[in-house]
């Protein structure tokens, strides 16, 4: 399993050294500039994937059916290589203050949105001010300290921080950050403005057509600033709910690409060996993801620690990841993601070994024994509708509850509904979520701990309900801390106490897998792999 190339925050850098940053090069022979794009010129390429989306920008939510939407409608300020080195988009260039309290960013000039209207510097201020402080539930965290952004011309935006941050310049890609245009978003009800299922972007790919729950087709944006990109002529991407259906589809043709390891894990072993498929697992790195379960700590019964430590002792995250996972990801540890190398630690962070006989002790001395109907009490899981793994985790989990006297029972839906049940109406005892921890734990980890991410209404923050005083201190201390060893401490002993509060128990680490055609080439030359732009993918004869 490939492991998290590590990123590190610089000051000021060099405005040659980052306007010479270089994508990958395809793997063919030295042709002249437009020889070359002809080269590579046409075709159609076919995405599955499930579920279908709600909007088609991820700038007003993180769920990942947008996420796969907003990056190929729209450009961030930055784009990131392997290892998270930032590449020019929007921004050509930057610079960082000494302080760290101010971000220039010098834009390019000559782009234009999808409608012929100019894109500007004000684009950049709306979209952070107006929509990712305020409706995104990772940017609400990752850019609080972010107070406004200046705008001295329309291609110079300042970000004015009132303290500094290492995430910040993490997290400016189209992913992330779609940058909106504040011609149709200023002063709007931003998620009831109607361009989030109309997009209008600076991106690669236009909206043809959107089926709700079927289909979304794009069509390459012949004025796209980046010359002789895109290569491909139409972008489709079908929603299939079927796990099995995605890989029949993979074998006819019909389908290229599929994402986010929306194939069966059984059965990409068998594709790799017909020789026509490629598997990867790089292209994840913005997306670094956790499984794991919430515990809703306004419930009677599971707001007691002791409670939730012994259900923790019900669970073997091990045998998840060899049998849901299929050995494709690794069990947890803790809130830290295992590929975020520089936060990742085990020392003094308590662990809840697979023990059926402590879970019923635990649960016994909590003052919930056996009833005559051996039943100890009743809960409801909610799994999130995200590939098959979070469904099939909720059942094996189930049957773990029910050899140690606890009832629960599975309530599953759509994504619509299973946001407004655990994250508005809070009508749940336990969840199952994929969670992005993002490239740096500010951008994706703070959001399920900090006591201030918990808003009903907004999405895949804190679901528990979690609030304490010591975490929030924490979290907000390596916000803002810029000395790698301090950070270091600081998040090591986060995860000492989450893992002793355990307002949510992290099951699995995930690895994430795209399994595409070979004759798809270069859709992953990046951080953000086929999750991203598309714009540098190509099909070969």
């Amino acid at each position: 399993m490939s492991k998290m190339r590590k990123a590190s925050l610089r000051k000021g850098i060099d405005r040659r050294t980052f306007l010479a940053a270089a994508a990958s090069t395809a793997a063919l022979p030295m042709l002249p500039g437009d020889v070359f794009a002809a080269a590579k010129a046409g075709g159609q390429v076919n995405f599955a994937a499930w579920p279908p989306p709600t909007y088609l920008t991820s700038a007003v939510t993180t769920a990942g059916p947008e996420i796969m939407l907003g990056s190929k409608f729209f450009d961030g300020l930055l784009d990131y290589d392997f290892g998270m080195k930032p590449k020019p988009s929007l921004a050509e260039s930057f610079e960082i203050s000494p302080d760290g309290k101010r971000i220039t960013f010098h834009l390019r000039k000559d782009i234009k949105w999808h409608d012929g209207k100019p894109f500007t510097s004000k684009d950049v201020a709306v979209t952070l001010m107006q929509i990712t402080k305020v409706v995104h539930g990772r940017g609400r965290v990752t850019f609080r300290n972010l107070t406004g952004i200046e705008t001295p011309d329309d291609h110079t935006a300042i970000f004015v921080m009132s303290k500094p941050s290492a995430a910040v310049i993490k997290s400016l890609d189209s992913i992330e950050v779609p940058i909106q245009p504040a011609h149709l978003y200023d002063g709007t009800d931003i998620m009831k403005n109607p361009n989030n299922v109309k997009p209008v972007g600076t991106g690669p790919w236009k909206l043809v057509s959107y089926k709700i729950g079927e289909s979304v087709v794009m069509e390459r944006n012949a004025d796209y600033w980046r010359k002789n990109m895109p290569h491909i002529d139409t972008l489709t991407i079908q929603y299939v709910n079927d796990t099995a259906t995605r890989t029949a589809l993979l074998e006819t043709g019909d389908v290229d690409v599929v994402p986010y390891s929306m194939v069966p894990l059984p059965d990409v072993d068998r594709l790799k060996k017909t020789g026509k498929f490629d598997i990867t697992d790089k292209g994840y790195e913005t997306l670094l993801s956790l499984q794991f379960m919430d515990f809703n700590l306004e419930h009677p019964i599971l707001k007691k620690r002791d409670v939730r430590q012994a259900l923790a002792h019900a669970i073997d995250p091990k045998w998840v990841a060899e049998n849901v996972w299929m050995g494709y990801s690794y069990a947890a540890t803790g809130p830290i993601h295992q590929d975020q190398t520089e936060f990742y630690t085990t020392d003094g962070v308590p662990s809840y070994p697979f023990n059926l006989k402590k879970a019923e002790e635990l649960l016994d001395a909590a003052g919930h024994p056996r009833g005559a109907n051996k039943i100890r009490f009743e809960i409801t899981m909610a799994p999130l509708p995200w590939g098959d793994e979070p469904l099939k985790t909720a059942e094996y989990i189930r049957e773990q509850f029910r050899q140690i006297g606890v009832q629960m029972n599975i309530v599953t839906s759509d994504m619509g509904a299973f946001v407004k049940r655990v994250y508005t109406d809070r009508q749940f005892d336990l969840n199952m979520i994929i969670g992005t921890s993002g490239a740096d734990p500010v951008i994706g980890v703070h959001r399920f701990y900090l006591s201030t991410a918990f808003k009903p209404g907004v999405a895949f923050g804190n679901g528990s309900g979690f609030k304490n005083a010591e975490v929030d201190a924490l979290l907000e201390a390596a916000e803002v801390e810029l000395d790698a060893a301090k950070r270091r401490d600081q998040y090591k002993k986060f995860q000492q106490i989450i893992m002793t509060e355990l307002p949510s128990l992290p099951i699995i680490a995930c690895n994430r897998l795209t399994v595409s055609n070979k004759r798809v080439r270069d859709h992953t030359v990046g951080a953000d792999g086929a999750i991203g732009s598309m714009a540098e993918a190509w099909l070969q004869s």
